[in-house]
Parts: C-alpha cells; structure tokens; sequence
C-alpha cells in the first residue's frame, strides 16, 4: 500500500501531492548537485510512482537539463525552492526531501559520488550545533 506525500516549495506557490513508497534516498554529492543547491549535497528520494499530481502552481515548475546529461532539477521559478522532476520516460520520480511536508518516511539508503564531496564537508564532528540562530 503506497503512502501520500506531500509537499509544494517556500513561498506556497506550487503544491503536489504523491501516492509512493520510496525505494532510495540517495545524498548525492556530485559537483551538479553541490551547484544546484548551494550544499555540500543535494537529498533525493526517489520512486516509481504513476501517482503524481500537482495541486497547485504547476506553471510556475521550470525544469533544468544540463547539457549532454541526464542530470536535472525542477524548482519554483518564484522562490526557487528544489522541486519534484517527474521523468515519465524513464518511469521515475525524483523528490528533495526538503520539499516534503509530510515526514520522510526512510532514512537514507546510500551516499554517492563522495569523491567529489566538498572538502569543507568532509569531518564536520568537531562543528558546534545550534538548536536556532546563534547570538
């Protein structure tokens, strides 16, 4: 039996909703991904579902290709909040954990290309942690 997820981006102009169990939950630290998000990484779920339905604002998904690859990433063309890519072709989706409003179901299921992780992020223990906004 699948599970609903939902989920939309920052400034609630796109709402989708997605009936799917998640099989992976990669932390992919590709230099694309690190130029997409800003991050060290980038965290995707992904899915086979057939059960995908945007709720709202879908006119305002933009899709990105980079050139000669398959590597792609949708978002808000308002806030640019990461947002699902639906690869009907390929039979998948591709969601961030990040847009999600309903709890991510699984942990993460593998690290990949961490040879191209950034060095800054690689023996992150000895950083303080903050609960909020540190004064």
């Amino acid at each position: 039996m699948s599970t609903t997820n939902k989920g939309g981006c920052l400034c609630g102009a796109v709402r989708f909703e997605l009936e799917a169990d998640f099989k992976s939950f990669f932390l992919c630290y590709c230099s694309r991904c690190q130029k997409g998000t800003g991050a060290d990484h980038a965290a995707n779920l992904f899915t086979k579902s057939t059960a995908f339905t945007w709720l709202s604002g879908e006119q305002a998904v933009k899709t990105y290709l980079y050139p000669g690859t398959r590597h792609r990433r949708s978002f808000c063309q308002h806030c640019g909040s990461a947002l699902p890519v639906v690869e009907e072709g390929l039979g998948f989706i591709m969601v961030p954990a990040g847009c999600l409003e309903t709890p991510v179901p699984i942990k993460p299921t593998a690290r990949i290309f961490v040879a191209e992780q950034a060095d800054w992020s690689r023996d992150l223990s000895e950083v303080p942690s903050f609960d909020a906004f540190p004064t």
